[in-house]
């Protein structure tokens, strides 16, 4: 397997604490976001993925994209250890909380968006961090209600192992961070993050401990 990613790459992150609690072994292929204009956009790289985006998983012939649906498909043919339950509603329930951060927080904060207010819409640097900050806040403060009100509440999002909506947690708790966002309207999700952490699954994936940290 290659994984085309980038260290400070939420949905890379994503996938690689996926492919670690699985324990499975992978290429680690740099696709510099910023680098020359962004390595994601040069023509070879999007012949793998037409969108020009992280990350990208290559195996046995098959080119993947999108976070989620590569970790899916992980799931799909690397069951153990399940990063889904079993049960239909308890399945709809963690991917609700998985595409709370995956889809409604992720996208507002993302390198390409954050570029195009300030260099299109000509937005300061302190606008956008304020813009970032809003909808990062807004998305957490919801899903700390959704994880409260759940019925089978654990150390992680969703019982007592590591589920999808953990990894996509984590990763937007480094984004959080890097805007100055007021974490304490999430305590919760604080404790789970903290718990995540001591895993080495999601220790050995952080963006400080991948060869291209900068």
């Amino acid at each position: 397997m290659k994984l085309y990613n980038y260290f400070r790459s939420s949905a890379s992150y994503r996938v690689r604490i996926a492919l670690n609690l699985k324990g499975l072994p992978y290429d680690y292929e740099v696709v510099h976001l910023r680098r020359g204009g962004g390595e994601q956009l040069a023509p070879a790289y999007r012949a793998l993925n037409p969108q020009g985006i992280i990350p990208t998983l290559e195996d046995n012939g098959q080119v993947l994209t999108q976070s989620l649906a590569i970790i899916e498909y992980l799931e799909e043919r690397h069951p153990e250890p399940p990063l889904l339950p079993r049960d239909p509603a308890a399945r709809a329930k963690v991917r609700s909380m998985a595409l709370a951060v995956a889809c409604e927080i992720h996208p507002l904060q993302n390198l390409r968006i954050l570029n195009y207010l300030k260099d299109v819409l000509h937005h300061s640097e302190e606008e956008v961090n304020t813009w970032s900050r809003h909808w990062v806040t807004s998305g957490l403060t919801a899903l700390e209600q959704m994880v409260q009100a759940g019925q089978n509440r654990g150390n992680f999002c969703f019982g007592t192992t590591p589920s999808l909506a953990d990894l996509c947690l984590v990763p937007q708790f480094v984004n959080a961070r890097r805007f100055g966002c007021d974490l304490s309207v999430c305590p919760t999700l604080v404790q789970i993050e903290a718990t995540c952490r001591t895993l080495p699954a999601f220790a050995n994936a952080a963006p400080e401990n991948q060869p291209d940290a900068e």
